[in-house]
């Protein structure tokens, strides 16, 4: 379309008014016309057809119709465009103006035809831009952690958890748990959703203490930061002495006695996260209450890991395995390195980086791997040739490969 040209001729007495709706009407001349010969048919092929009341001069004197806008171009000797007729009149009245319009069929010497597309309601298109960035503004407002969302109409509030939840390999999770450097576990999808609706979007649930998915270990082996959050009972409890041994936990964060995590409201939410506490000191405050309850009970306490070795003998590692164990302690967590055949070790690298330095390592005998050694970490060194892996916790497909020797140590620091 060409420029667009605004009918700026005669002053309103009464002022402006709110306009309710927009007539909006195609308009084709069969000849060459100018935008002033359109408004003149306009005005003047409709006077005196809807009678006094409805006539357009008188209309426009009052405010109760607007100034008529016209949208043109000329092309090949004929004209196309856009009439805009806005009208704070009720929708009958507007209905019977916009008509009015069709009756039309001659521009001057032209023949003309008017088709009136739509009457647009003015006032539902705002409530509509109104609702959407409200949206925006509560999703920033949220995300900022600076509010919360009770206060703000429901319809509003909607957004914040309608198709939110995702599902990573049959896990229930939040949109973030990928591209986010932390993860949040939790025991099942209510916790998740219950996030959701807070706005936290990167927790996933690790669907109660039964198996638990090598793809979540190594989701959670590849993050920054990892933070086990578990309900306020003893289930919880034995959550992260299994989660704890099989994969990465950094912090945990524990509910009120006796809460869970899909019931909590924000507040609680946003104070249990911001209170965590190092995955180490929470199994130490463990191991203190259970001891302090099995002394209630009257049970003698006793290694359990001292008696499983009273009855049976574990295998000793070989001699030159027990010099792998040596090269843990300058390992960084969940980092590998790798032993060459001349003794030397390189750099270590991160979980990411395993399988293309152990396929450009040539001349590697062993993986020293300080963390847990998965299915993952044992595919890597038999597609590179390495016989040995040695790591500190015992994950999926721990010593399931005939061409892969696998053994476990301690790491002290």
């Amino acid at each position: 379309m060409a420029k667009k040209h605004n009918n700026r001729g005669g002053n309103n007495s009464k002022g402006n008014k709110a306009m309710k709706y927009m007539v909006r009407a195609d308009i084709k001349v069969n000849g060459t016309v100018q935008r002033k010969d359109i408004i003149g048919a306009i005005m003047g092929q409709t006077e005196g057809l809807l009678g006094d009341e409805l006539e357009l001069r008188k209309l426009q004197r009052t405010a109760r119709i607007g100034h008529v806008d016209v949208e043109m171009e000329n092309r090949g000797g004929k004209v196309h465009g856009l009439i805009l007729i806005p009208s704070s009149l009720d929708n009958v009245e507007t209905a019977i103006i916009a008509s009015s319009l069709e009756t039309i069929d001659r521009i001057g010497p032209c023949t003309a035809k008017i088709t009136v597309m739509e009457i647009q309601d003015i006032r539902a298109t705002k409530r509509t831009v109104v609702v959407d960035r409200a949206k925006e503004l509560l999703l920033d407002l949220v995300n900022s952690g600076e509010a919360a969302s009770k206060t703000v109409i429901e319809e509003v509030r909607s957004v914040l958890t309608v198709g939110t939840a995702k599902q990573f390999h049959g896990l229930t999770c939040g949109p973030n748990i990928e591209s986010s450097s932390s993860l949040i576990v939790v025991e099942g999808r209510n916790d998740v959703r219950n996030l959701l609706n807070c706005g936290v979007k990167n927790a996933i649930s690790a669907d109660g203490a039964g198996s638990i998915k090598q793809e979540l270990i190594d989701l959670a082996n590849g993050k920054e930061t990892v933070i086990l959050a578990i309900d306020g009972d003893r289930g919880g409890e034995m959550l992260f002495s299994q989660l704890n041994q099989m994969m990465k936990v950094d912090f945990v964060a524990q509910a009120p006695v006796g809460q869970e995590w899909e019931l909590l409201p924000q507040k609680t939410i946003t104070k249990c996260l911001s209170m965590k506490v190092e995955a180490s000191k929470f199994a130490h405050q463990l191991k203190q209450k259970q001891d302090a309850d099995d002394k209630k009970a009257g049970v003698e306490d006793k290694n359990w890991a001292e008696d499983m070795e009273e009855t049976f003998e574990k295998p000793s590692a070989p001699k030159e395995v027990q010099e792998f164990f040596t090269h843990l302690d300058d390992v960084p967590p969940r980092k590998a390195v790798f032993v060459m055949m001349d003794g030397t070790v390189t750099e270590p690298v991160g979980p990411k980086d395993l399988a293309t330095a152990a396929n450009e390592a040539d001349g590697a005998i062993a993986i020293i791997y300080n963390g847990t050694i998965s299915d993952k970490t044992l595919d890597i060194a038999s597609e590179a040739a390495i016989e040995t892996v040695v790591g500190t916790k015992e994950g999926k497909g721990y010593g399931k490969r005939d061409d892969v020797q696998t053994w476990l140590a301690e790491v002290h620091r």
